[in-house]
């Protein structure tokens, strides 16, 4: 598909940052020159979309032909599933609010305590 559309491996090192070495690598399938874990699927990713692939669904391949890649076994997280996971929760904020206020109550006694003794 990349020769087709007459993309070459520099074009892509060159807007993906990768090495050409990788992206040979990666298009022989040999995967003990390439790092591993969500690196590998980033890299599968950036090929996908350089070549003008759908890239969801080439890691989704990638994942089903190396089975026993630790890439394989890791989920994608989307920019929305990292936000939902890294905000805190309205419970959360809410706790965090009761809890300072009651603290500073505390201090307030506790200073009005000191005073009238």
């Amino acid at each position: 598909m990349r020769e087709a559309r007459a993309v070459t491996l520099r074009d892509i090192a060159s807007a993906t940052n990768l090495s050409v070495a990788q992206l040979e690598a990666l298009e022989r399938n040999d995967l003990s020159r390439l790092p591993g874990g969500i690196f590998l699927r980033g890299i599968v990713r950036s090929y996908a979309q350089q070549i003008g692939a759908d890239p969801e669904s080439t890691v989704r391949d990638f994942a089903v032909s190396f089975p026993d890649n630790a890439a394989a076994s890791v989920p994608h997280l989307s920019q929305i599933d990292y936000e939902k996971a890294t905000t805190p929760r309205r419970g959360t904020r809410g706790a965090i609010v009761i809890a300072i206020v009651l603290v500073l109550l505390a201090v307030l006694l506790i200073a009005l305590a000191s005073q009238l003794r």
